[in-house]
């Protein structure tokens, strides 16, 4: 067994037991129990909601608190002295994020389906790709606040407080109707925004609105690159 694939091992086991998962899995199943008590079936916005709920709480909670953390502690800093180099375990929590991210995504469309009878997603390959790029952009960001933290503590307190009002503007907390219109188009480019319209627009079988698209890949690449430049191992 590699040293990549043993530290993925150990951090998987690590993810599986930290509370903020319980915690990124609880709060979109609740919402969308709340929610689905009051559709009707073949609905289609209730899966793109619950899913941008899950990959918001991972991109915005998990992963920054998690990097910042390891840093506040020293252990990048330790790793750097070891054939496991940081940037190692940088990928492995990624890629173990994404994967939650899927899971969590997985089983709430499961519920919306089998339990509240919501519709199956219209364009399959559609939804994954911009389920790929708005994970991507939400994580972007999710890295930037990890790399200006100076604890962990810090990174949980950005991330509850950038989450709520990208929630809000992205029309997870109310329809974007009943919002000011100024708000609600700002919220349209939020990536929490962007990712519930996209993933709304493949689901109910809308045409691809590419702009939708390009702007998450943008996010991804310009954040994420940013992110990458001023993160601090130690």
């Amino acid at each position: 067994m590699t040293g990549f694939s043993k530290l993925a091992k150990v951090e998987s086991k690590l993810l599986l037991r930290d509370p903020s998962a319980i915690f990124s899995m609880a709060v979109p199943l609740f919402i969308l129990v709340i929610f689905g008590s009051g559709t009707s079936p073949g609905d289609t916005a209730l899966p793109s909601l619950s899913m941008t709920i899950a990959v918001g709480l991972v991109g915005l909670y998990m992963v920054p608190t998690t990097l910042a953390t390891y840093r506040e502690r020293g252990i990048l800093r330790r790793l750097s002295t070891t054939p496991v180099s940081p940037g190692a375990l940088l990928s492995v929590q990624l890629i173990l994020q994404l994967v939650f991210a899927l899971l969590a995504s997985a089983v709430l469309v499961a519920v919306s389906v089998v339990i509240f009878q919501a519709a199956l997603p219209a364009r399959v390959v559609a939804m994954v790709t911009a389920f790929l790029l708005g994970t991507s952009a939400i994580f972007a960001v999710g890295l930037l606040i990890a790399a200006t933290a100076a604890s962990g503590r810090a990174a949980n307190g950005i991330g509850v407080l950038l989450y709520f009002p990208l929630a809000f503007l992205g029309g997870l907390m109310q329809p974007k109707e009943a919002m000011p219109e100024l708000l609600a188009t700002i919220g349209e480019f939020t990536p929490l925004g962007l990712f519930r319209q996209a993933i709304y627009d493949a689901w109910s079988g809308a045409a691809t609105q590419s702009l939708l698209l390009a702007i998450m890949a943008v996010y991804a690449l310009v954040i994420g690159l940013v992110a990458a430049r001023i993160f601090r191992w130690e």
